[in-house]
C-alpha cells in the first residue's frame, strides 16, 4: 500500500558527520543523494520497495540538487532512461519490482549491458519471492547472468546498504557494466542507522547541461560493434569487476572457532542464518558466530579465490541460497573442483529447492547439515533441540487449536467499484451462461477467487485482451477480457486495444476506469483526476480507445449494477462482429476515503452540515440465504445471530465498516433476491431544516406505531 515520507524525507539533507535513523528505503535513497547521481527514475505501480513514493516525496529537494526524477509509464520506460548512462559520465538509478518488471524491462536492459555505460548505472530491484510475494516466482540472478549484469544482495543492514549502493555505481564505472541491487521486502523496511555524507551534483545535470552530444558507433548495438562488445564484456569487463570485489572487499567475512565447517549465503539471507545460529547456540545476540560466515553481498559475479581462500581446510560448507535453480551453489562447486580442493557444499537438500527461506526453514537446514557433517566442537544433541522443542509447540498448538486455521484469501477492499462488476457478470451468466474470461494483473486479480471465481487466465500486466486472441476464434461466444487503467497504461494500448482491432477481434473488454494504478496502493497514472502538482496530463482513455478506430465504446458507472448488467448484455449478444469496449467508471474507493476523511474532519471541526449515507439491512425481513454476500462479497457484509427468538438461521448484517457504496443493495435489486436493504442519512451538525425534518418523521413514525393492527 502507498504511503507518504513527507515527514521522513526530511532527513535526506543530513550533511557529513551526522547520523541517520530510520528505515532501509529511505537509506537507499541517501546513499543516491551521496553518489552524485543526476538522473532517477522507475515505474511507480510496483512499489515494493516504496522508492518511488520516497523519491517523489523529496521531488523538492532533488530539484535543488539538479536530479531529474520520472515516473514512468512502465519498467521497460524506466530501463530506457539508463541509455544517459551509455555515452555520457552521469550517474543514473531506476526502480522496479522484479522478476516481472525486469521482464518488461528486459529489451532495453539487454541493449544497455551490450552496449555498456560510462556513467555509473544502478537498478535497484524489489526483490519479491518466497510465501509473502504477488508475483510469479522466479529470481533477478538468471537475468543477471543471461545478461551479464552485476548482482548485488547487501546484508539487511543499513550501513551495508548504503555502502553498498555508492560501491555499486563506482564498479558500475569501474567495469562498464550495468549493476542490479536487489532488496527483499523486509530489507527495505529494516530500521537502523548509519552516519552520513554530503549529498553530491552530478557532474552534469538539469543545473549543469551536456553542451556537445557523443555519437561512438562502438556503443551502438549493431553489428560489427556488438561482437566487441560481447568480446568486451568476456575479456575486460568481467576481469574489471572481480578486481573491484577483491579489492575494495564487497563480501563480508566473519571468522569463527569451529574451522572444519563453513556458511557461505546470499547477503540478503545472512540475518536469517545468523538467527539460525543464534538458536542453536551457536552464535551470540551481537552477531559473533562460531561458524565462519561468507555472505555474499555481490552474487554475480562470484570471485573464485575468494571462494576457494574461504572453503580450504574445511570439509564441508553450508550453502544458503534461496530459490531455484541452485545457481550459487552449482558455481561454488565449479570453483572448488577446479581449484582441487573436495570441500563438500550442501544446501539444496537440508534446505528446501523452492521457496522462501524464513528463520524456521534456516534452522532446520541448518540442523540437518550439522547432522551430516557433525563437527568438532559443536554439542549435536545441544544445537538441534530447537528444532525438536519447535515441532513440540506446533503440535501441541494444533492441539488447542483442534483444527487448522480457515484460510483468508485476499480480496477487494470495503466498497471497491471493481466487485460491482464481477457481481453483473455473475448475475448475467444465470441468463447468458458462463464464458472465457481473460482476466489482468490488478485488484481485478482477486475476482479469481472467492465469491466470483472469474478469470481463467492472467498472463501479465495489460494483456488481459491478447490472453483472449488465441481462444476466443474457438469459443462458442463473445470471451470477455479485463483491463486496469494501470496495466491500459502500462502495456494495453499497444499490445491488446492495437492488436486487437488491427486483427478485427470479435470480442468483449471491460477496462476498469478507477483513477489509479490501485493494486499497489494509489500510485498516479496520466488519466488520474487528481493528480500530485505538475503531473496532470488530461489524457483520456475514452479518447485514446476512439483515436485508435475502435467504434462500439460505451462508458458505465461501476456501482448501478443495472446498468452494468444491460450494457455487458448488449456487448455479449449484439450483431455484427468487432471488438466491443465497456468503460467501468469510478474513483478507487480506498483513495476517495484518503482524499474525502480529511474534508469531512475539517467540516466538522468547523461545524458544517455533513452527510454519512449508511445501509443496513432489515432483521425481519431478512431469510438469511446470504445470497447478498456471495454475490458481492463485500467484506462490510457478515451474520449475526437472529434477534426473532422463533428463528433459528443467522441474519445477515452490514458492520461498521461499510463506505455507502450501495453495492449490496443494488446487486440484491439487479438479482432480484429480496427487499431487506434499506438506506440510511446520517446527518452530523444539522441544520435547522433538518432538525425539522427529523421531528417530523419522528411524530409520523410515533404515530404509526400507536396505530391500532
Amino acid at each position: 500500500m502507498e504511503r507518504s515520507f513527507a515527514k521522513e524525507v526530511k532527513q535526506l539533507r543530513l550533511g557529513q558527520g551526522e547520523t541517520f535513523h530510520g528505515e532501509g528505503i529511505l537509506a537507499v535513497t541517501k546513499a543516491l543523494l551521496q553518489s552524485g547521481v543526476s538522473y532517477v527514475g522507475g515505474y511507480q505501480g510496483a512499489p515494493i520497495s516504496h522508492l518511488m513514493d520516497v523519491l517523489v516525496d523529496a521531488e523538492e529537494l532533488l530539484s535543488e540538487l539538479g536530479v531529474h526524477l520520472e515516473t514512468s509509464t512502465s519498467e521497460a520506460a524506466a530501463a530506457a532512461m539508463l541509455g544517459a548512462s551509455i555515452n555520457y559520465p552521469l550517474r543514473g538509478a531506476v526502480t522496479w519490482k522484479s522478476t516481472v518488471g525486469t521482464n518488461v524491462a528486459s529489451d532495453a536492459l539487454s541493449n544497455l549491458s551490450s552496449a555498456g555505460v560510462r556513467g555509473g548505472a544502478l537498478i535497484v530491484l524489489g526483490e519479491d519471492y518466497g510465501e509473502g510475494s504477488s508475483i510469479l516466482q522466479e529470481r533477478t540472478h538468471a537475468f543477471a547472468t543471461k545478461s551479464q549484469i552485476w548482482l548485488l544482495d547487501p546484508r539487511p543492514d543499513l550501513e551495508t546498504i548504503v555502502h553498498m549502493v555508492e560501491h555499486g555505481f563506482a564498479l558500475s564505472e569501474h567495469s562498464n557494466t550495468p549493476v542490479m541491487l536487489e532488496l527483499r521486502i523486509r530489507a527495505c523496511h529494516v530500521h537502523g542507522s548509519f552516519n552520513t555524507s554530503d549529498n553530491k551534483t552530478g557532474r552534469f545535470n538539469k543545473n549543469r547541461v551536456i553542451e556537445e552530444p557523443d555519437h561512438d558507433f562502438s556503443r551502438i548495438t549493431l553489428p560489427p560493434s556488438t561482437y566487441a562488445q560481447e568480446k568486451h564484456k568476456i575479456d575486460v569487463r568481467m576481469p574489471e569487476a572481480i578486481r573491484y570485489i577483491r579489492d575494495n572487499q564487497l563480501n563480508d567475512h566473519f571468522d569463527g572457532d569451529i574451522e572444519d565447517v563453513g556458511i557461505i549465503c546470499q547477503g540478503g539471507l545472512y540475518n536469517a542464518a545468523l538467527r539460525a545460529l543464534v538458536q542453536a547456540g551457536l552464535a551470540d545476540a551481537g552477531g559473533n558466530s562460531r561458524i565462519p560466515i561468507l555472505a555474499l553481498n555481490v552474487t554475480y559475479p562470484l570471485v573464485p579465490d575468494e571462494i576457494s581462500n574461504f572453503c580450504a581446510g574445511k570439509s564441508a560448507v553450508f550453502m544458503v541460497e534461496e530459490g531455484q535453480p541452485d545457481y550459487l551453489e552449482e558455481a561454488v562447486n565449479v570453483i572448488l573442483r577446479k581449484a582441487d580442493l573436495q570441500t563438500k557444499v550442501i544446501g539444496k537438500g537440508p534446505l528446501p529447492m523452492a521457496g522462501e527461506y524464513t528463520a524456521e526453514v534456516v534452522l532446520r537446514g541448518l540442523s540437518e547439515f550439522l547432522n551430516q557433517t557433525k563437527p568438532t566442537g559443536v554439542d549435536l544433541a545441544a544445537a538441534t533441540s530447537p528444532i525438536r522443542d519447535l515441532d513440540q509447540y506446533k503440535a501441541k498448538a494444533a492441539e488447542l487449536l483442534g483444527d487448522l486455521l480457515p484460510a483468508r484469501p485476499p480480496t477487494f477492499c470495503t466498497g471497491c467499484p471493481e466487485r460491482p462488476l464481477f457481481s453483473a457478470i455473475r448475475i448475467l451468466e444465470k441468463e447468458l451462461g458462463p464464458t472465457h474470461v481473460s482476466c489482468d494483473i490488478g485488484c481485478h486479480t482477486f475476482s479469481t477467487l472467492p465469491p466470483f471465481n472469474l478469470g481463467n487466465t492472467v498472463l501479465g500486466y495489460g494483456l488481459g485482451l491478447s490472453s483472449a486472441a488465441g481462444v476466443a476464434p474457438s469459443f462458442g461466444k463473445r470471451v470477455i477480457s479485463i483491463m486496469g487503467d494501470g496495466g491500459f497504461w502500462h502495456n494495453g494500448v499497444t499490445n491488446g486495444i492495437g492488436s486487437a482491432l488491427f486483427n478485427k477481434a470479435d470480442g468483449v473488454l471491460m477496462v476498469i476506469k478507477n483513477g489509479y494504478t490501485s493494486a499497489t496502493g494509489w500510485q498516479f497514472v496520466p488519466s488520474t483526476e487528481r493528480p500530485r502538482e505538475g503531473r496532470s496530463t488530461g489524457s483520456s482513455i475514452e479518447k485514446v480507445i476512439k483515436s485508435m478506430g475502435a467504434r462500439w465504446l460505451r462508458n458505465v458507472p461501476n456501482y448501478r449494477v443495472g446498468s452494468v448488467m444491460k450494457t455487458l448484455r448488449q456487448a455479449l449478444t449484439g450483431k455484427g462482429k468487432g471488438l466491443r469496449v465497456i468503460v467501468a467508471d469510478s474513483e478507487c474507493q480506498l483513495a476517495r476515503q484518503r482524499r474525502i476523511r480529511p474534508e469531512i474532519a475539517a467540516r466538522l471541526q468547523n461545524g458544517q452540515r455533513d452527510v454519512r449515507t449508511r445501509f443496513g439491512i432489515d432483521d425481519e425481513i431478512c431469510t438469511g440465504d446470504r445470497a447478498c454476500i456471495r454475490l458481492s462479497g463485500c467484506p462490510s457484509l457478515s451474520i449475526k445471530a437472529n434477534p426473532d427468538p422463533l428463528r433459528d438461521d443467522p441474519v445477515t448484517t452490514v458492520l461498521d465498516s461499510c463506505v455507502g457504496c450501495g453495492l449490496c443493495g443494488e446487486v440484491s435489486h439487479a438479482a432480484v433476491l429480496c427487499p431487506s436493504f434499506y438506506k440510511v442519512d446520517i446527518v452530523r451538525n444539522p441544520n435547522l431544516w433538518d432538525r425539522i425534518n427529523d421531528g417530523l418523521h419522528r411524530r409520523l413514525l410515533g404515530d404509526a406505531a400507536k396505530a391500532p393492527i
